[in-house]
């Protein structure tokens, strides 16, 4: 049984149907495109350059009407050269020895300049330099060194209490929590219904303070205060630890040292707690659930709304930059080396390390955030709001403090950190 024979198109190269399969239209091979105007394998390619450049005359030995098929191809060269051209393949098309290298010298040449153009590109692709990345590596590492994600020390904390007698400030406390998690879903993505259930809260415990059993209350409203006294102090030596292995923080002096830890402490703490912050229900979740703080456990240590509305506000701000590891212990380092903390003698020296870290957190968002331009602005003003933060919550302790009863409960670390604040 003779092999089917192939019919063939002479349509051009752009008309040609690519969902069709390609094959050769002289002898059914698989073809490797349009070759001298028609589609042919490499070997019926090669055989019809040979032949006109050769001017070949070739003779059937048979009738002159062979079938040329893949296997017999080479059997009668007269009816597969009658077969290229009764395709379409014309001898016009093809090129010179001059051509043909003028071609492969062009190939060759584009390959050259995209090769030139890729070098280009690589040299002008951000990256970060040794230094850079050393640096980058030692904030991880202090960070993995000073942070315990299990949260395994909390349980050597005086205990959080929660309950008391059940009064208007302990009900107040828990319709806190649960406009909390009724707003969770608005909180996270629409900023109006935000601040509206926000503002609900914040007139709910203004009007507190005028509240006739104010007086039975005092006892139980400060119920968290030990615990979270305890949590502070915690988190300042965790703070402190991580600080001394910023590079060039160590070899400032120990009264700028001093100053820096004292006045950051706070707001690198507020950074930090941001890993166990929870956008579902605006929670901090320390691993166990007696460790799973809501606002209204901070407002039993003695906080107030104006406080916790805006760390709130920051929190959910923060976590939604979903920020690499990398760019928080960074961010974490910038915001400790401020050269206009009070108390700071060589600004300068301080400013330098901040301006290294800052080139290093740009270096790093350019090589891994596509887009992400705006990012390291939108760091930057978190550390502004931390400022704010950071200014509540020293008239909140200074408040506190003055109250014997109140400050006998906060530990000695936390009373030399934050002393300063209430002389």
């Amino acid at each position: 049984m003779e092999p089917t024979v192939v019919s063939t198109s002479t349509l051009a190269p752009d008309e040609f149907d690519r969902n069709v399969p390609r094959i050769c239209g002289v002898c059914g091979d698989k073809a490797t495109g349009f070759h001298f105007n028609a589609m042919t394998c490499e070997g019926c390619k090669g055989f019809f350059r040979r032949s006109m450049k050769r001017k070949a005359s070739f003779t059937c030995p048979f009738n002159g009407s062979c079938t040329i098929t893949k296997d017999n191809r080479r059997h009668c060269q007269a009816c597969r050269l009658k077969r290229c051209v009764d395709i379409g393949m014309m001898k016009e098309f093809i090129l010179t020895d001059e051509e043909v290298q003028r071609k492969k010298d062009l190939i060759q040449r584009r390959k050259d300049e995209e090769a030139q153009r890729e070098a280009e590109r690589e040299a002008r692709r951000p990256r970060l330099t040794d230094e850079q990345s050393q640096v980058i590596t030692t904030l991880v590492e202090a960070h993995h060194k000073t942070f315990d994600d299990s949260y395994s020390d909390f349980c050597r904390f005086r205990p959080p209490v929660r309950e008391g007698p059940v009064t208007r400030s302990a009900s107040r406390a828990a319709s806190l929590h649960s406009l909390s998690d009724a707003s969770s879903d608005s909180f996270s993505h629409s900023p109006v219904d935000t601040k509206i259930n926000l503002n609900n809260l914040m007139m709910m415990y203004k009007e507190q303070g005028s509240s006739p059993d104010s007086s039975e209350e005092e006892a139980s409203s400060f119920s968290m205060l030990p615990h979270l006294a305890d949590l502070v102090s915690y988190s300042i030596q965790k703070v402190i630890g991580f600080a001394k292995m910023i590079p060039g923080f160590r070899e400032l002096t120990a009264e700028d040292q001093i100053a820096l830890l004292k006045s950051s402490a706070i707001e690198v703490i507020m950074l930090r707690s941001n890993q166990s912050f929870n956008l579902e229900d605006m929670s901090w979740s320390c691993g166990a659930p007696d460790f799973k703080y809501q606002i209204s456990d901070v407002t039993k240590a003695g906080h107030t709304l104006e406080l916790l509305e805006p760390l709130v506000k920051f929190q959910v701000g923060l976590k939604k930059l979903s920020l690499h590891e990398e760019e928080h212990v960074l961010l974490m380092a910038i915001c400790l080396l401020s050269p206009d903390r009070p108390g700071v003698q060589d600004h300068a020296r301080i400013e330098g390390l901040q301006d290294r870290l800052s080139e290093t957190l740009q270096a790093y968002i350019q090589l891994n955030h596509h887009g992400g331009s705006l990012l390291y602005a939108k760091m930057i003003q978190k550390l502004a709001d931390l400022r704010s933060l950071n200014e509540e919550h020293s008239k909140q302790y200074r408040s506190l403090s003055f109250q014997p009863k109140h400050s006998m409960q906060l530990t000695p670390l936390v009373l030399e950190v934050f002393g300063s604040e209430v002389s």
